[in-house]
């Protein structure tokens, strides 16, 4: 039990529970101290002047009549409902007249106020022994005799008492809930942070797969796990990637290499019988070259999925990149037997990486220039740009074979090619570089039939801003 006390008092909700309580209760004691001293000063106050106007009054009876005026005049003042403290004493301290009983002893031995509440009992007083507070103010004749006048305090003491008492009743309620609420509460929050410990566990132990706890409450808990979710997607989404670019490069690198140790050893042989190797070995060097944009792809596409490619997105006419792309492969339209065209719906403005949105434009007319050409016949490639509400839709269609349905999302992975084109230049990866940069621009890419031929669509906001997902978007494995 105090080892669950202790880890409760280390939460950051109930420390601060404990300190406002803490300070409730001094700033509440404070309160009620000022106010019940402020109070009794002022009943204190008011009882002094009655006093003293009695006390002057009473001088002026003495001044007339006498010691017996004054005498009969507090005896007449005594019998009097709700009447104050009245009594004359002589001058050895025995009682003549008044409707006190008895006084707490000293009081009569200076004059003046008394400097505070002092103990008496009435003769009117139907309960004896109960034992009263006062305020007074003695007066010493000249024959020795005392005259005392006071006003009874006794209420004003209850109400002080009365007062204590709620105070401590209300402390302890007030204290009694705060524990009940810490325990409820805090025993729900060590059972919460035990379930998100032990899931923790799991995922240090290797389950990349666990996910934190999230009850729906839309607590700070539940935050807490759907950030760290997040984040645990996205680690697991890096991870299958660098998987899958392990085995990607492994199966699919391994032919060039092979190829590339076969054409050494037959320039070796050549040479050893006399021969030129130079045919080898510029064989070679286009071998190597087209592995080395194969890695620079896949580095391309690691950091774009990733986001830490060094491009910075800026304010960009999407209108004139397409242009610009448009011109550079115009030339190479035409050697292929090709036309280009372009559609465009008039200027839009998009918060996008103008490097990374060309390079995807670039692949995609290279792609529909390489794989829909035809024997015999022209080939026409479309690029169309066009602003939808807030979004902005790129795409590049062409008149060629087209690919078929059941194989559009096979085109995405990596190094995956159809039969029909493992007989041109290429490595598999432009789709798939295409649709990083898609998703690094909070969009997405769409391969639909364009009846004849290929439409690849690229649609991202206007905004450029990406659209956190709680899951990592679907990954299909390389064959």
């Amino acid at each position: 039990m105090m080892r669950r006390l202790r880890s409760l008092m280390r939460m950051t909700a109930v420390r601060l529970s404990a300190i406002y309580l803490a300070l409730f209760a001094i700033f509440a004691v404070t309160l009620v101290v000022y106010v019940t001293a402020t109070a009794a000063g002022i009943l204190q106050s008011q009882a002094r002047a009655t006093i003293g106007e009695e006390i002057a009054e009473l001088g002026r009876i003495y001044y007339n009549g006498g010691i017996v005026g004054l005498v009969r005049s507090i005896e007449r003042r005594a019998r009097q409902p709700g009447a104050s403290l009245y009594l004359v004493t002589d001058a050895t301290g025995r009682i003549l007249a008044g409707n006190v009983a008895s006084l707490q002893a000293g009081i009569l031995d200076k004059s003046g106020f008394t400097d505070k509440a002092f103990g008496y009992e009435r003769f009117a007083d139907d309960t004896r022994d109960r034992y009263h507070l006062a305020l007074a103010e003695i007066v010493a004749l000249p024959n020795g005799m005392r005259v005392l006048v006071g006003r009874d305090q006794s209420e004003q003491e209850r109400f002080r008492v009365i007062v204590q008492r709620a105070l401590i009743l209300a402390l302890g309620l007030m204290t009694a809930g705060a524990l009940f609420a810490w325990l409820i509460v805090g025993r729900r929050a060590l059972k919460r942070l035990d379930q998100m410990s032990a899931s923790s566990a799991r995922i240090l132990a290797g389950d990349l797969g666990e996910r934190l706890p999230v009850t729906g409450a839309g607590d700070e808990f539940d935050r807490l796990s759907a950030n760290l979710n997040t984040l645990l997607a996205r680690v697991a989404l890096l991870q299958e990637g660098l998987r899958q670019v392990s085995d990607n490069i492994a199966h699919d690198l391994k032919t060039p290499l092979t190829r590339l140790r076969n054409r050494a050893e037959g320039a070796l042989a050549d040479a050893s019988a006399g021969g030129d190797p130079r045919a080898a070995l510029e064989s070679n060097i286009a071998e190597a070259d087209q592995m080395i944009r194969t890695f620079d792809a896949l580095l391309m596409i690691s950091r774009v999925e990733a986001g830490f490619h060094p491009a910075e997105k800026d304010v960009s006419d999407v209108a004139r990149i397409v242009a610009d792309v448009a011109e550079l492969y115009e030339p190479l339209a035409e050697d292929a037997g090709a036309k280009l065209v372009t559609s465009v719906a008039g200027p839009v403005e998009a918060h996008v990486s103008r490097e990374l949105i060309s390079q995807a434009l670039s692949n995609l007319i290279d792609n529909a220039l390489k794989y829909a050409a035809r024997d015999g016949m022209e080939t026409t490639v479309t690029v169309g740009l066009e602003r939808r509400g807030d979004r902005c839709v790129l795409s590049v269609s062409d008149d060629g074979p087209g690919i078929p349905g059941d194989k559009r999302d096979r085109v995405l992975e990596r190094f995956y090619r159809l039969d029909e084109s493992r007989t041109k230049p290429g490595s598999g990866l432009g789709l798939s570089l295409v649709q990083a940069i898609a998703q690094l621009h909070g969009g997405h890419l769409a391969l639909e039939d364009a009846a004849p031929g290929l439409r690849v669509v690229l649609d991202f906001p206007l905004d450029g801003k990406v659209v956190t997902r709680d899951e990592p978007p679907r990954l299909i494995a390389a064959s």
